[in-house]
């Protein structure tokens, strides 16, 4: 079968679909990768082996008429590539595609990776959200959510039918690739780490603050921050902001990585105080590897740490009580620490382990089976 996965940007199916495209591709599949260029469109093509169909998509912003020509674009790709079935993520390739596809005559699935700021910013723009995926989801053939939190608020308000609904663990997490060390080691001077874009949605201001708390209670303390900075659509911190924040002095800030990994390796505890997610990629990365985790008690957050079992749950929006947990797994002996550790591990190879999620794929992709 020619399968297409689409999303909003190239580097978001090498980072979080790759396992996906190589599962389909092993199972005989071609696959096609929809997406706007980027830096990582090329590698889709040399060393994941996919076609690469460049598409143009502004990530943010509800322009209606950018929006029908968006749609337009994807039903001229699907009819001209003629996929057997299109795999849709991240908002757009999921309304506007899914309304294409049924213009095209292809069946689409969908996936909800996560609801941003539709379901957390109540404003207009979440209202005509509502509406479209009210709209677009009377079409697909399977509409898998990462949390059960995220697809009863579907269910509730009317937004897609039970019956073609389905949970995924997230984007799931190669338990064979990420290991943890042979050896726990406590780092000195401790280490926190947060992965994410620096988005006031993912927490950023709150780590901060959370950072400044720490370091005064236990100075020297080390307080990592590593994903890209992104200020489109409003909802990214304005590298001004961001620079001034530095300035402070408790927040060691590294970039962008392709090799998160080790980042994760050296940390003694992986945080996201975000406010909301699917299930998030880093988390799963860092039980995986046997990190404590501090999150919040949110959907997406919570299913990754089973409070005091693997890790701490903090309140939403409190940099206090971000800080008060990162401080509480300081302070625990070497032996519990670890304790901690080997249960997010057990945690990401019980519930995260990605083969549940390509396994659902595989089936799916079978089960829809060739145009005729």
């Amino acid at each position: 079968m020619r399968v297409a996965i689409v999303i909003n940007t190239s580097w978001n199916i090498w980072n979080f679909r790759r396992s996906l495209v190589q599962a389909l591709q092993s199972a005989g599949h071609e696959v096609l990768a929809i997406a706007p260029p980027d830096a990582y469109s090329e590698r889709l093509e040399t060393e994941l082996g996919c076609r690469f169909v460049p598409i143009l998509m502004e990530n943010k912003g509800t322009n209606p008429l950018k929006d029908a020509l968006l749609t337009r674009r994807f039903y001229d790709i699907y009819k001209r590539e003629r996929p057997d079935v299109v795999l849709q993520y991240t908002i757009k390739p999921n309304i506007y595609g899914t309304l294409a596809a049924k213009l095209a005559g292809v069946p689409s699935v969908n996936n909800v990776s996560g609801l941003g700021t539709v379901f957390i910013v109540k404003n207009l723009v979440s209202k005509v959200a509502l509406g479209l995926y009210r709209f677009a989801f009377q079409f697909p053939r399977r509409v898998f959510f990462q949390n059960d939190d995220d697809r009863q608020l579907f269910l509730q308000h009317n937004l897609v039918k039970q019956q073609i609904t389905d949970l995924l663990p997230g984007s799931g997490v190669d338990v064979r690739k990420f290991l943890p060390a042979d050896t726990f080691q406590r780092n000195q001077p401790f280490t926190y780490l947060m992965i994410a874009r620096v988005l006031y949605e993912k927490g950023v201001e709150e780590y901060f603050e959370a950072a400044r708390l720490v370091r005064a209670a236990m100075p020297g303390t080390r307080v990592q921050l590593l994903g890209g900075i992104d200020e489109s659509g409003g909802v990214g911190v304005k590298r001004a902001v961001f620079d001034e924040w530095l300035q402070a002095g408790h927040i060691e800030y590294l970039g962008t990585s392709d090799n998160v990994a080790a980042h994760i390796a050296e940390a003694d505890v992986v945080v996201l105080p975000s406010y909301r997610e699917g299930t998030p990629k880093t988390l799963l990365e860092a039980a995986a590897m046997g990190k404590p985790i501090v999150t919040t008690d949110v959907p997406g957050c919570r299913e990754t740490v089973i409070d005091g079992y693997n890790g701490l749950l903090c309140q939403v929006r409190s940099g206090p009580d971000l800080a008060r947990k990162m401080l509480h797994l300081q302070h625990l002996p070497e032996h519990k620490l670890a304790e901690m550790g080997r249960a997010s591990r057990r945690l990401a190879e019980d519930k995260f382990d990605e083969q549940l999620v390509l396994d659902k794929y595989l089936r799916l992709v079978a089960e829809i089976g060739p145009r005729s």
